[in-house]
């Protein structure tokens, strides 16, 4: 009876601890290490749209939806997707947008080792570096996922984790229908927020569509489009002057 009563007592235990390592491993407003980024706190009406994975077979597209806009927003790349579209890659880049690290293989950054994580993050910026970019990489694990040892070497980097505020993807009945995207994050939208949406290939083709049109309609509620990099840097600028 005791064996069996220790036995259950393992068992709920290993469950506690998967559950909360799963709730800690996507949370937006902690982590054991280093800077968490979901958007700022600022009474200007700035925002950054970002875009995750690739690039891929819908480059272009974006790209000249971005360009007829005259919009700059902060794309968050694999390394793998780069070596295997590294001309479109070398297109965003010729375009003046952000890019950020999203990990070589976009596998999902817990449980893994000190080696596996430093590999992905090293290689992904040696990659982004070869197409010519030469601005501040920001990184952005796939997912959101983290818990402790990617945070923690981040943060030996003086890197912080960049998630996002605004995700209408993240909702069934919002994510098949670009007209509910777009509602959706106007609805949503405060100064300072970081938008995500997944752009880049067919299966999120609404996703894509939807993008014209958030743009439009933040741009009539008088938002500016800053990159990952400028917002923060607008934080940056109100602790000084409060200080």
């Amino acid at each position: 009876m005791r064996k069996r009563t220790t036995s259950l007592f393992v068992i709920v235990i290993i469950i506690s601890l998967i559950y909360i390592s799963n709730e800690l491993s996507h949370s937006r407003k902690f982590q054991f290490f280093g800077g968490l980024v979901t958007n700022i706190n600022t009474d200007l009406k700035v925002v950054a749209l970002t875009f995750d994975d690739g690039p891929g077979p819908n480059t272009n597209e974006v790209l000249e939806i971005m360009r007829n806009h005259d919009v700059k927003g902060t794309f968050y790349l694999s390394g793998y997707e780069i070596e295997r579209n590294i001309f479109d890659a070398k297109k965003i880049v010729n375009d003046g947008h952000e890019i950020g690290n999203h990990t070589y293989s976009h596998k999902r950054m817990i449980f893994k080792s000190p080696s596996f994580i430093k590999y992905e993050l090293e290689k992904t910026d040696e990659l982004i570096r070869n197409i010519e970019y030469g601005g501040d990489i920001s990184f952005r694990p796939p997912n959101g996922r983290r818990l402790i040892l990617l945070p923690y070497i981040l943060s030996k980097q003086n890197r912080s984790t960049v998630l996002w505020n605004i995700e209408p993807e993240s909702y069934a009945e919002v994510a098949t229908d670009a007209d509910k995207i777009v509602d959706y994050v106007v609805k949503n939208i405060e100064p300072g927020s970081i938008i995500l949406l997944h752009v880049m290939y067919e299966s999120r083709r609404q996703s894509l569509n939807a993008v014209e049109g958030i743009i439009s309609s933040l741009k009539e509620e008088g938002y500016s489009f800053l990159t990952v990099t400028e917002l923060l840097e607008q934080k940056i600028i109100k602790k000084l002057y409060l200080f």
